[in-house]
């Protein structure tokens, strides 16, 4: 427990740093199973879009929805959906995780299909 409450600090103080910077924030949650990430208006009161492994279009091929693989899509369709509602530029939250592994998968999917961080 203590290593998700030190998860959930380090949460807390990026946030607030993307709070005072006005941008909206992409944001991601990992679990054993799935992955999630949406984008939040600037002020975090609407979800502009979101996008998961448990979506039928992004658990077409993949084996299971946790691993690199399955993170770069839900980053690719992310940033698609994002670019749809009209956001161009976003800032990462990562929400505490190592930006290692699953995401930096994500991120570096995200924005290579032309989303700026």
């Amino acid at each position: 427990m203590e290593k998700n409450i030190a998860r959930l600090r380090r949460a807390k103080s990026t946030r607030a740093h993307i709070r005072k910077l006005g941008a909206a924030r992409l944001s991601v949650l990992r679990t054993g199973q799935h992955l999630y990430a949406q984008v939040f208006t600037a002020d975090g009161s609407r979800v502009l879009a979101s996008a998961s492994t448990l979506e039928a279009s992004i658990k077409e091929g993949l084996s299971n929805g946790k691993n690199k693989d399955a993170a770069a899509k839900v980053g690719r369709v992310i940033a698609e959906k994002a670019k749809a509602a009209g956001v161009e530029s976003v800032a990462f939250d990562r929400s505490g995780y190592r930006f290692h592994g699953r995401i930096k998968a994500l991120a570096d999917a995200a924005r290579e299909a032309g989303l700026q961080f």
